[in-house]
């Protein structure tokens, strides 16, 4: 197994401790035959009652080279004996077989994901990441190295998660990067997001991906890497504080759209590959979209990037354009219906 990847971690654990117990005794055996000429049976008893330190009497009389022999094999194998049995009393006392069948049974979630995003590191903006996409009801996958953070993500049976290096290829491969839709990189440190990014770029060329940074001489950086957009939570958080101040009602307005949990309305692209030859041809008044469905068209995005805010009735809208709706679910749903009428 793959380092950085620990769902059988205590199991890898037991089985070397038992394969080396077995060579203790096997060793013990072939000792005791040849030294004291025992039978295959009592060798291996005598091995036994000599590597668990039982108190028993020996089978036979030992002699020089047994006794010698005895002492050998008790040094080395009394650490190994020990490490065994406390390895085992873990597993059974503090849960850890419980921990990595759960861990298992995540790996197992994991690998079936199509379609989904990963999110690197659990921080305070990971996990806000992650409530937002709950929310929205994204299939997601954490990547986190961190034992302590790990531990928080376990107290959310819900929450998938792979514990690794998140700029490791390995721990990219398991978290499916490569049909993954979306990256989402928020780790504290800008220099392991950029490695983030490169790795992610090159494993999955089609990949979008949103990253974190501290540093304002970091956004080129992440974008030359491969970042699609970079995100400073300190300008935003700076922005907003200001625009508290003058014009507060505005974006209290435009947050209760983004960040409502109540779902009354919400505002949403819709994409126009499966737009109709008919409607192609039709401008925004012709579509008449407003009065058949009761979504709102709030703005487009053209092929070559540019946005159009409360757009003119008479734009044409094309396949490739991203419009930018505004109403509840029904109302969108409708309103993508008449758009591929």
């Amino acid at each position: 197994m793959k380092k950085g990847v620990p769902y059988l971690d205590n199991f890898r654990t037991i089985m070397y401790g038992v394969v080396a117990l077995f060579l203790i005794v096997l060793v013990g055996g072939i000792g005791y035959m040849i030294i004291e000429g025992y039978s295959f049976i009592d060798a291996i008893y005598m091995t036994m009652i000599t590597v668990s330190t039982v108190g028993f009497r020996e089978v036979f009389p030992l002699s020089d080279g047994g006794k010698l022999f005895t002492v050998l094999l008790i040094i080395f194998s009394f650490g190994i004996f020990g490490y065994v049995i406390t390895s085992i009393t873990r597993l059974v006392v503090e849960g850890a077989l419980q921990q990595s069948y759960k861990q298992y049974q995540v790996k197992k979630k994991i690998v079936k994901l199509e379609d989904h995003i990963i999110v690197c590191g659990y921080g305070r903006n990971g996990y806000q990441a992650c409530i937002e996409l709950q929310e929205h009801g994204e299939k997601f996958v954490i990547l986190e190295k961190r034992d302590h953070v790990v531990s928080r993500i376990l107290e959310d049976p819900n929450l998938l998660y792979v514990q690794g290096d998140a700029s490791s290829e390995e721990v990219m491969e398991v978290a499916q990067i490569r049909k993954a839709k979306a990256l989402i990189t928020a780790l504290p440190n800008d220099a392991d997001n950029i490695f983030v990014v490169l790795t992610a770029r090159e494993m999955n060329p089609k990949l979008k991906i949103i990253s974190r940074a501290s540093d304002f001489r970091s956004d080129v950086k992440l974008r030359h890497a491969g970042a699609t957009n970079v995100i400073m939570p300190d300008r935003i958080g700076g922005q907003r504080m200001a625009k508290l101040v003058t014009q507060p009602d505005v974006v209290e307005f435009v947050e209760y759209i983004l960040l409502q949990k109540s779902k009354e309305v919400k505002l949403t692209e819709i994409e126009c590959e499966l737009m109709s030859d008919e409607n192609a041809l039709k401008t925004i008044q012709e579509l008449n979209l407003r009065k058949k469905t009761g979504a709102n068209l709030m703005g487009l995005k053209t092929p070559e990037g540019t946005y159009i805010f409360n757009p003119s009735p008479q734009i044409k809208i094309s396949r490739d354009d991203k419009l930018f709706v505004l109403g509840t679910d029904e109302q969108i749903e409708q309103f993508k219906e008449v758009l591929k009428k």
